[in-house]
């Protein structure tokens, strides 16, 4: 670690002093959705204790690290729509638009900078692809709900890459197919979705669009739940990597765009065991560019950022000041997939006793194993089996992408505490997010910055004037 940090140092240092450095011709962009301060530090802390990693995660090692402001325009806390609108354009606006000024007139972003500039441009996520983050990049609407309108305009965007698991786009509002797919071929799109496709892609001319062969509803899926075969971070990094330096694209350069939307997904769910797996996930697909870095170090930027942090994760809990990180690896199952599990034991009709459900708890979680339970915890649960399961009659606990079942709810609380991770709420917050970087003008990025300067300073780097 101490010579990866001090050869970047120097290779910093040199730019510097160094006017006659080329601009940066490779410029990654990864935005860890949700990725608070404490989601990253939990994941150093897992890395480090429970991995017994001597060196920090990938980002950490990184050598600028900073923080970022992310209030909109009109609120203290943000949402993805303002947020990503900020980081894709350089400028604040109303809580849920995209592309679009608070006076909804539509802005531009940075990959429409870079494709006029003659740049191969990548927008890439891990959730759907019109959600509010890879929008932002290449839509303008008025609000983030307005999914027919996002997706249409990424025909005629002119984005060369394309990836994420599906888009909302492809169904009408009824749920059945509609003519977009179609569409996005007809603008010149090959569409692939099977595994063994993606690494066809650097030899197909014209443009791309990459979807998941198993997408898990409007994302990846977890990696805690180790679905096989489903769709990553990485891939999706290494294959837009391909795709953008492959035969007629080498010699332009290249921006790219990934979003890590699992994890803002996972911290919605106050899901401390899958929040942590889905940041070193996302670190797998940062070393793809890292390691991309290494052989072009000169040309080459990465800067890693979030939109907001969502639920406010700290190590330490009202009931538990002594975390233990260690007890996460007994979750074998995501809250949201287990809650799944729930409604459809009632949705079915099957019938599970509570003597079941706490072997595969045990099973699937560690509670009654690796973490023994007292006698009035045992109960609180049973109760609360007991209510939701078999009486049905507490009502579910709502977040931005599911709606709990209220036992779910309850067992997820309890492996919180056992884990010794605290939040402070189901949706966004305030607080500051962070931002590492390496490479060509690293250092730009070196001071507290508001989400509005680092597209700016992006563009600085590739010396792209708006």
């Amino acid at each position: 670690m101490k010579k990866l940090r001090e050869a970047a140092i120097g290779l910093l240092l040199g730019a510097c002093a160094f006017s006659g450095w080329s601009q940066a011709k490779y410029v990654f962009y990864f935005i860890g959705d949700g990725m608070g301060m404490g989601h990253v530090n939990a994941a150093e802390a897992y890395n480090r204790d429970v991995l017994k990693n001597s060196d920090p995660i990938l980002m950490l090692r990184f050598p600028v690290a900073s923080q970022v402001r992310t209030y909109s325009f009109n609120e203290r806390v943000t949402d993805s729509a303002a947020a990503g609108t900020a980081l894709s354009t350089g400028h604040k606006t109303r809580n849920g638009m995209i592309g679009m000024g608070p006076d909804t007139v539509p802005v531009t972003s940075i990959a429409a900078d870079f494709m006029k500039a003659g740049y191969s441009v990548g927008i890439a996520s891990t959730v759907a692809g019109d959600d509010a983050t890879p929008a932002s990049f290449y839509a303008h609407a008025p609000h983030r709900s307005l999914s027919s309108v996002i997706a249409d305009c990424a025909i005629g965007s002119g984005v060369d890459f394309l990836a994420a698991p599906v888009f909302r786009g492809m169904k009408k509002a009824d749920g059945k197919p509609s003519d977009w797919l179609d569409r996005m071929k007809k603008d010149g799109y090959t569409v692939i979705n099977k595994y063994t496709d993606y690494a066809l892609m650097s030899s197909i001319p014209g443009k791309m669009l990459m979807l998941a062969e198993k997408p898990q509803g409007e994302q990846v899926g977890f990696t805690i739940d180790s679905v096989p075969g489903t769709l990553t971070a990485e891939e999706i990094t290494r294959t837009a990597l391909s795709f953008l330096t492959g035969p007629g694209k080498a010699d332009k350069g290249f921006f790219l765009m990934v979003e890590g939307g699992n994890i803002d997904w996972g911290a919605h769910a106050n899901d401390g065991a899958t929040v942590i797996k889905e940041v070193l996930n996302y670190q797998k697909a940062i070393d793809v560019a890292y390691q991309f870095y290494l052989q072009h170090p000169d040309e080459t930027l990465i800067v890693i950022t979030a939109d907001h942090d969502t639920g406010g994760m700290a190590l330490g809990c009202r009931k538990n000041g002594h975390p233990r990180l260690d007890l996460i690896d007994w979750q074998k199952i995501s809250k949201d997939r287990f809650s799944d599990y729930c409604k459809d034991l009632y949705r079915q009709g099957k019938s599970m006793t509570w003597e079941e459900m706490k072997q595969f708890l045990k099973e699937n979680t560690g509670l009654w194993g690796a973490m023994p339970l007292t006698d009035e915890e045992t109960a609180r649960l049973r109760t609360s089996y007991e209510n939701a399961i078999e009486k049905r009659n507490i009502a579910d606990e709502k977040s931005l992408y599911n709606s709990f079942n209220r036992f779910s709810v309850d067992v997820y609380d309890m492996l919180n505490d056992k884990y010794g991770i605290g939040w402070i709420t189901g949706y966004h917050t305030g607080n500051f997010v962070p931002l590492y970087a390496i490479g060509r003008e690293a250092m730009l990025f070196t001071p507290n910055l508001n989400n509005t300067e680092i597209p700016k300073l992006i563009l600085k780097t590739a010396g792209i004037a708006r």
